[in-house]
């Protein structure tokens, strides 16, 4: 179900369990309940991947991602990144949460949240100063959001807001890039503009994993892929593991033949760009 080796984007093969892993999952489980939401889930991101984590609704996939950065509490597994414990190398990972999760009426501007990314280097007790406040005018200018900088964040469409906690994560300056539906809700601007972003990312020789829901961009956006519903069903290059037979058994058989035929058109454009 799992291949034994992964290859890098710079074509390097990583073994699973490999310490220069972004972010190496084993076994982890979570339960809410007593109930297993997350069940024995091993992945090995490889590094300078664009990672989609794909499933349906209630598969675990934002569970997964929290457990692994510690948010939420896992019953068993182990997770590293970059061969370390998750919580000695939090500087190099950069998390951005469901637009969901959070309370957009706290009374911050645009510009405030984005120095929130600066606060390891700052200090918790220390004001941000002028060099502090330029570095994260210069994050909100990459994703389009300048001219924004001293509106209150509630006052943002959803689009504007996932782009501002986009730039706190640009702040961070970290090497793992873990994003929770990034996408989701967002207008075909701003999904663009994100996308861009994280290309470049990518191209600087970052990590990106990402939880994403719409399976049609899935080989337009990423080359990884964790297909997992509670277990991990299949993982790995997007051209080879992105499959109608992994993606019916991953969604027990619900999608649509006009749903795999959008896929298949999508992967067959990815090919048809790898070669020329």
């Amino acid at each position: 179900m799992h291949p034994a080796e992964l290859v890098a984007i710079d074509g390097r093969t990583l073994k699973r369990g490999d310490t220069a892993s972004p972010l190496s999952i084993t076994g982890l489980t979570v339960t809410y309940s007593g109930k297993p939401v997350v069940f024995s889930v091993d992945v090995t991101v490889p590094a300078g991947a664009m990672m989609a984590i794909v499933g349906p609704n209630g598969a675990g996939k934002s569970t997964l991602i929290r457990a692994a950065l510690g948010i939420v509490p896992r019953l068993s597994g182990d997770v590293t990144a970059f061969g370390q414990p998750v919580a000695t190398v939090r500087d190099r990972i950069a998390y951005v949460p469901q637009r969901a999760s959070v309370d957009w009426d706290f009374p911050a501007t645009v510009l405030d949240v984005v120095v929130m990314g600066l606060y390891r280097r700052i200090g918790l007790l220390r004001f941000a100063g002028r060099r502090h406040r330029a570095t994260a005018m210069a994050c909100l200018e990459r994703v389009g959001m300048a001219g924004f900088a001293g509106r209150q964040i509630g006052q943002l469409s959803g689009g504007q807001q996932q782009r501002v906690f986009l730039a706190r994560a640009l702040a961070q300056d970290a090497d793992l890039y873990v994003m929770d539906e990034p996408f989701a809700g967002v207008d075909a601007a701003t999904e663009r503009a994100i996308i861009d972003v994280l290309r470049t990312l990518q191209a600087e020789g970052k990590t990106i994993v990402a939880v994403h829901h719409d399976l049609a961009t899935v080989p337009v956006y990423f080359d990884h892929v964790l297909l997992m519903n509670v277990r991990a069903v299949a993982d790995g290059p997007v051209a080879t593991t992105f499959t109608p037979e992994h993606l019916q058994t991953t969604y027990g058989g619900r999608l649509a033949p006009a749903q795999l035929d959008d896929i298949a058109a999508a992967l067959a454009g990815r090919r048809t760009a790898a070669a020329s």
